[in-house]
């Protein structure tokens, strides 16, 4: 992944927000799973708890929860993260990332599981491609 920069996605209560990590922090996250909270000072959200859902690598493949594996591999799928079926019954080969962050993951999906004194949305932007609040 050289070069490129770790994005951290929150969702918090329909809203979204993106940060990214500093690359000296990037290794206080590697070894964790999907599943795992971690402290939010890692991202610059003292006093939050994060618990990791998902994420993508650098090539877009998904994260599963259920391949404890840093690397990407193929797996027969007919439902979850990674794929969607067009019939039912259908299964298909497709690429996917295993469930423990390694530097490879250009992408994290959290979720506060305890919030800290300062609302989110003090301390980050939103996500990209988020609809405008109305007036």
């Amino acid at each position: 992944m050289m070069g490129d920069i770790m994005k951290i996605v929150i969702s918090d209560k329909g809203l979204s927000y993106s940060v990214e990590v500093a690359k000296e922090r990037e290794p206080l996250l590697y070894g964790m799973k999907i599943g795992d909270t971690f402290d939010g000072s890692i991202i610059g959200a003292a006093g939050y708890k994060f618990k990791i859902t998902g994420g993508s690598d650098k090539d877009g493949f998904p994260m599963r929860a259920d391949v404890v594996s840093t690397g990407k591999m193929k797996m027969l799928l007919s439902e979850g993260a990674g794929y969607r079926a067009s019939k039912k019954g259908e299964r298909k080969k497709k690429m996917i990332r295993g469930s423990i962050v390694s530097e490879a993951i250009s992408q994290l999906n959290v979720i506060g599981i305890e919030t800290g004194p300062t609302p989110l949305s003090e301390l980050f932007k939103k996500a990209e491609g988020e609809n405008k609040e109305k007036k």
